[in-house]
């Protein structure tokens, strides 16, 4: 298969896309990379839905997307606009839509864009598997197309932009029985759509393909722009991670996904879900743009056929074993302490280990590093035994290698005077040769960094020298960041490194920064949960909130969180509505959602165990549901 999706994965260039107006906004091209969010007021309330409008537009919010579940939300949008168009706001207005193509007819005459869900435009998702022939899909298709036409000739009357937004997990039971819950189901499930946009010669248009699980999120939007490409014609790309959650999870999870893709030039607007306000979303997509400006570029001259992993599908590249590193190991964390004048104890406690003096005991929390690097200090006390602990080759020599555990780093000038079968890690940049002697060392896991910005593609290049010379050493990606801003310094480094995850690249991650040692450790830890290569802590599978949600979520979230983070390896949906719910929580174990005030349904992945549950306890149903299902453990003490 014809692996482009980019222009080229050695070097960022743009994807050239057409431009789109949308109001007094112009998206794709070569304009800038747009902004926006989404409101969680109820559409109804004029007053609260504008002023919240107001503050995520002063935030900086380029499109304001509003839901619109039914016709009388989405004649509102009429009078919203109006109003803010009298306080002197003009940024267009989104119809978020889902199930109601009446209420889409409505808003297209009305405000600057609507947004459709292929999944459930014309379908309701009911989760049956469904046999269809060749006859009968067809069939299918026309009855699509003559509910889908009104609205495109609409959009095309009025000048209204349109987004085509596919969800993962509200893919339609149509799509699911041909193509499977697939990325190229996502894809051919907005190619349906934009082909009769097309029939129409109706091009306003802006294409998205979200989902929670970064994975396949990525895989999608590829996929998507390897059919654009084959057909001649790019719309700008909406990009987002649906559900990724608050906090600092939802943070490296959107950083992971969409950095993933702005590494390759791909996206023309980002909306950074987050279960908080919206207008917070809004500073958090700035930094995480911000970092697509910056040129300390080494260039690359590679063929684009040197590729040596396939963009559409998951495969972790094969490497030999060493102890607890490579091979099908998951991966490693390093810690650096190489800083510290004196390393005493309380050092490791932001890396995961706690001491106590009176018991003479160490303690391993879930995120516990599983190397720490020293450098040239020394290491006057006993370390848990499983803990690696590397070294500068010399201070190795002199005082460490005759002890388990404990291994040199050594840089290429010092190879020749290492034992061919002694363990240890050798330290390279991404741009340099790799040495041709480094096949007789069988022992060796390479540390490999570099000082450019365009991390991705060197690390890639790197990848493929190692491919070209069949050497299958392991290799652990060092990102070394100077920001000194913690958010910024999350989100830049989760999208450094979790691009390379995401292409199945990488045994361990060594993280050097100067920020909190407990913020680099959960920000490590952080980037291999969300491209799911390593899963150390519960995750949750959290929508943003909108007009349609039926609780509050972020106090609802806290709670389930506060009583669940123990449950390493678990999977929880916590949706506001049925919208958001069975379909978008898409894999999760267990979900929370909204289905009427104060009524929540609970399930077991997408099957309703408990209908109607009080709010007020449905907490405590969602863990008993989980211990009834045998999922439950005690918290440690």
């Amino acid at each position: 298969m014809n692996s482009t999706y980019c222009i080229d994965p050695f070097n960022r260039k743009r994807l050239p896309t057409m431009e789109v107006r949308i109001g007094q906004l112009t998206l794709g091209g070569e304009n800038p990379l747009r902004l926006q969010s989404m409101t969680t007021t109820d559409t109804m309330d004029t007053e609260g839905s504008v002023a919240q409008s107001i503050r995520m537009i002063e935030a900086g919010c380029e499109l304001v997307r509003l839901t619109a579940p039914s016709k009388n939300e989405a004649e509102n949008l009429g009078v919203i606009h109006t109003r803010l168009a009298e306080l002197g706001y003009h940024v267009p207005l989104v119809a978020d839509i889902h199930f109601t193509p009446n209420a889409a007819e409505i808003a297209a005459k009305l405000i600057e864009k609507v947004r459709v869900n292929p999944g459930n435009y014309a379908d309701k998702k009911k989760f049956e598997e469904l046999d269809y022939t060749d006859e009968s899909y067809q069939a299918e298709l026309l009855r699509i197309e003559s509910k889908f036409t009104p609205l495109v000739l609409l959009c095309k009357e009025h000048g209204t932009a349109m987004r085509i937004g596919t969800n993962h997990g509200s893919l339609s039971d149509r799509i699911l029985s041909r193509y499977g819950d697939t990325p190229e189901g996502m894809v051919e499930s907005a190619m349906e759509f934009i082909r009769i946009c097309e029939k129409n010669d109706y091009h306003e248009l802006v294409i998205s393909m979200k989902a929670s699980n970064t994975l396949v999120m990525v895989q999608a939007y590829r996929l998507l722009v390897h059919r654009m490409l084959q057909n001649g014609r790019c719309y700008p790309l909406h990009l987002g991670v649906t559900e990724a959650g608050d906090g600092e999870d939802g943070r490296i999870k959107s950083a992971v996904g969409i950095g993933a893709l702005l590494e390759d030039g791909i996206g023309d607007t980002i909306r950074v879900s987050l279960t908080e306000e919206p207008e917070f979303e809004i500073p958090v997509a700035r930094k995480l743009a911000e970092k697509y400006q910056r040129q300390s570029v080494y260039p690359l001259a590679i063929d684009t056929s040197k590729l040596a992993h396939n963009p559409f599908e998951y495969s972790r590249r094969i490497s030999r074993e060493i102890h607890n590193i490579g091979g099908k190991h998951v991966p490693v964390v390093i810690a650096d302490m190489s800083d510290k004048n004196e390393l005493v104890p309380a050092n490791f406690y932001g890396f995961g280990y706690n001491y106590s003096v009176a018991l003479d005991k160490w303690n391993l929390q879930d995120l516990a590093a599983d190397y720490v690097y020293i450098g040239s200090n020394s290491l006057n006390f006993e370390v848990p035994g499983t803990l690696g602990v590397i070294c500068d080759f010399n201070s190795w020599k002199e005082h460490y290698s005759a002890r388990v555990g404990f291994y040199p780093l050594l840089t290429v000038d010092q190879l020749g005077e290492l034992p061919k079968e002694q363990a240890g890690f050798l330290s390279l940049t991404a741009e340099e040769e790799i040495p041709s002697m480094l096949a007789d060392y069988t022992k060796l896991t390479l540390i490999v960094s570099t000082t450019f910005d365009n991390k991705t593609q060197l690390f890639r290049a790197f990848f493929s020298q190692l491919a070209d010379k069949m050497m299958d050493a392991p290799v652990i990606i060092q990102i070394d960041s100077k920001e000194e801003d913690g958010e910024k310094f999350q989100l830049n480094v989760s999208s450094d490194a979790g691009s390379l995850f995401i292409d199945g690249y990488g045994d361990g991650v060594w993280i050097k920064a100067n920020q909190p040692n407990t913020l680099i450790n959960s920000t490590a830890f952080g980037i291999l949960q969300a491209t799911r290569t390593r899963i150390s802590k519960t995750e949750y599978i959290s929508c943003p909130s909108c007009g349609r949600t039926l609780f509050d979520l972020q106090e609802t979230t806290a709670k389930i969180r506060e009583r669940t983070s123990h449950l390493k390896g678990i999977k929880i949906g916590i949706m506001g509505c049925i919208v958001n719910g069975p379909g978008e929580m898409a894999d999760a174990d267990y979900g929370y959602v909204g289905t009427g005030p104060g009524k929540i349904n609970l399930y077991k992945e997408k099957t309703v165990v408990r209908k109607n549950v009080a709010a007020e306890e449905a907490v405590d149903s969602l863990i008993d549901l989980i211990k009834e299902h045998g999922d439950w453990v005690e918290r440690a003490h």
